[in-house]
């Protein structure tokens, strides 16, 4: 059996490794998204995008929502699109239209 290093990993924590669920901000920006545009990923993520540029959700840019631990980086991708398939999921949505399908091989 190896050894861990006991340093954390510099790989960002997803949803499923530890099963955090989103801030209540976070879901109901989520949510507020999803009720302008009913669309699944990655329009929804794009309209995400748009509503905290032009600060539409209470009036939070993309600074705010990052202090309530929403960010749009590619890093945080996995993260984020767990906490969407939850929040819609919580919502009765159907995840294959919320989130990208694997591509056949």
């Amino acid at each position: 059996m190896s050894e861990r290093s006991p340093t954390p990993s510099a790989r960002p924590t997803r949803v499923g490794e530890r099963g955090e669920p989103p801030p209540p901000d976070v879901v109901e920006f989520i949510r507020y998204c999803h009720r302008r545009r009913h669309v699944g990923w990655p329009e929804l993520y794009d309209e995400m995008c748009a509503v905290a540029g032009r600060r539409e959700f209470n009036g939070w840019g993309h600074d705010q929502l990052a202090e309530r631990g929403l960010t749009f980086a590619l890093f945080e991708m996995p993260r984020l699109s767990g906490w969407v398939r939850s929040v819609l999921a919580a919502q009765g949505e159907p995840l294959e239209a919320a989130l990208p399908q694997p591509v056949p091989g």
